[in-house]
Order: C-alpha cells, then sequence, then structure tokens
C-alpha cells in the first residue's frame, strides 16, 4: 500500500533533519527491566506527531477487542491518522486496522485513505494454514475493485501496524532481529535492535520521569506510515510497555511522536527512580 505516510505520521511536510537530537537524561542499569508484558482489550492512546516545533496531527491507536479468527486468538487493533486542519501542505486521514496473532504477526490488514474524490483501500488476508497471501485494493465511493491477486505466505508476515505491537511486546531483551513484513505489496524485512536498559524520558502530559526501555532499527522500504530508514522508540518499563516517546524518519525527513493522552484501567507512566 504505497502512501506517503505514517502521519503525516508523518508524513508529508517535512524536509532532512529537525535537527532534534533528543537524547535520554540518563541511563541506569541498576533499575531491572520488567520482562512480563501485556496487551488490554480496550486501550486507546493518542500521540501528538511533531516536526521541530510544528505540531502537524496526532495518531491514536486502539486495542478494540480480542476474538478467534481462522482458528487463532487475534487482538483487533486500529490506528487513526489526522492531521491537523490549516497545516501547508497537509491534509491527511487515514485508518488502518490489523488482527494480530499472540505472536504479535499479521493474520489480516486493512488501510483507508481517504482523499478530496474518493477513498482508497487496501487489504492483506494472511491465510497460513494454506500458505496463501491475498491482496485486494480498490476504492470505497465509488465502489471498485482495482486488484485481486494472490501470492505465497510461506512465513508468518508483520503488516505496518502489526510489527509496532510486536516490537512493544519484545521491548527490553537484548537482542537484534530481522523481522519479515508485508507492507506496499512488497516482502521486506524491519530490522529491531532491542536493548535491556531502562533510560529517563520526559513529556509534557506527565509531571514526573519516566522510567523506559529503548529500541532502534533501520527499514529499507518505505511503509504504511511512510516510515523508511532509521527509527527509535522508548517504551514505559513495566507490562503495558506503552510507547512514550518515538523518533522516526519519514519519507522527506525526521518526526517525533509523543504521547498525549491514554485509557488503560490501572496504568500510570512508571516513575524513574535513581
Amino acid at each position: 500500500m504505497k502512501n506517503p505516510i505514517w502521519l503525516f505520521v508523518v508524513i508529508s511536510v517535512i524536509l532532512l533533519q529537525s535537527g532534534f537530537t533528543y537524547k535520554p537524561e540518563s541511563i541506569t542499569f541498576s533499575t531491572p527491566v520488567v520482562s512480563e508484558k501485556e496487551l488490554l482489550v480496550g486501550e486507546d492512546i493518542t500521540y501528538v506527531v511533531s516536526y521541530s516545533f510544528l505540531k502537524l496531527g496526532e495518531v491514536r491507536l486502539r486495542i478494540i477487542n480480542k476474538s478467534e479468527y481462522q482458528g487463532r486468538t487475534i487482538y483487533n487493533t486500529i490506528a487513526h491518522i489526522d492531521s491537523y486542519s490549516g497545516i501547508p501542505l497537509v491534509n491527511l486521514h487515514q485508518i488502518y486496522e490489523s488482527k494480530v496473532n499472540t505472536d504479535y504477526y499479521s493474520e489480516f490488514f486493512k488501510g483507508l485513505i481517504r482523499k478530496e474524490e474518493y477513498t482508497t483501500y487496501t487489504e492483506y488476508y494472511f491465510d497460513y494454514k494454506n500458505h496463501k497471501l491475498r491482496v485486494k485494493k480498490g476504492s470505497v465511493m465509488p465502489s471498485e475493485l482495482w486488484t485481486d491477486s494472490t501470492t505465497t505466505a510461506e512465513k508468518m508476515y508483520h503488516d505496518g501496524l502489526s510489527i509496532f505491537y510486536y516490537a512493544r511486546m519484545n521491548n527490553g531483551q537484548n537482542k537484534s532481529e530481522k523481522v519479515p513484513c508485508f507492507v506496499t505489496e512488497e516482502k521486506v524485512f524491519t530490522k529491531i535492535n532491542f536493548y535491556d536498559r531502562v533510560d529517563k524520558i520526559s513529556i509534557d502530559a506527565v509531571d514526573h520521569d519516566i522510567a523506559c526501555t529503548y529500541l532502534d532499527g533501520d527499514t529499507d522500504f518505505i511503509s504504511v506510515f511512510g516510515l523508511t530508514g532509521r527509527f527509535e522508540g522508548w517504551f514505559s518499563n513495566d507490562k503495558a510497555a506503552v510507547p512514550i516517546l518515538a523518533k522516526m524518519k519519514v519519507i522527506i525527513g525526521n518526526v517525533n511522536l509523543e504521547l498525549k493522552s491514554w485509557k488503560r484501567p490501572g496504568w500510570t507512566p512508571p516513575k524513574y527512580n535513581n
């Protein structure tokens, strides 16, 4: 699914480096990394996406429910990407859905991109039992089917949204992986480096320093979010592993995502203790 975006996710407005050189204020190896991770149905988290001092829009991530899909237990997840009105050259409104299994790989993916004239859709159906992967593309209004093709699924793949949950549930370890992805109708890999360290992170929405685990990585392709190249992420050091802050390179520059608000029963960002 080719589109300039992870936002405006980012997308499309920015030029080379924002000059943003955020670094954790300190690193400690004495604070233990919480290894147990848990996705929670009903979770609803929102991020502000910015380029330098310009706020471009928001990304909202939700876990809708947990159900059975083709004999597997899956989490139904959804991401809404919306640019703020009045931002020059940016008018992005997109919805991504992913059915994520308990190994955090994709069982189904759907992307909707709203344009002024029409809305386009892309769907991936992963049939691992029969080693098939079906791709459908078209427009919603008017209703048109442009592509309906099938390729092999010789292994489990990530889509542009499921890989977010895979990284989230595996952070805090000390390892590097090249994980298989199916994006823009291509079979590619994303390299993710996980670290067993705890960083101190500060954001506007929380009045204390947050204990976070860290990862970074690279892609050599353009994902559904417009992500391409290097990315970094900090996740809360607890079983929720909520993404707190991210820095990523998109098609034309670097953008930052910062946690703005959240709904997760019983969750408070964990304090960083020296």
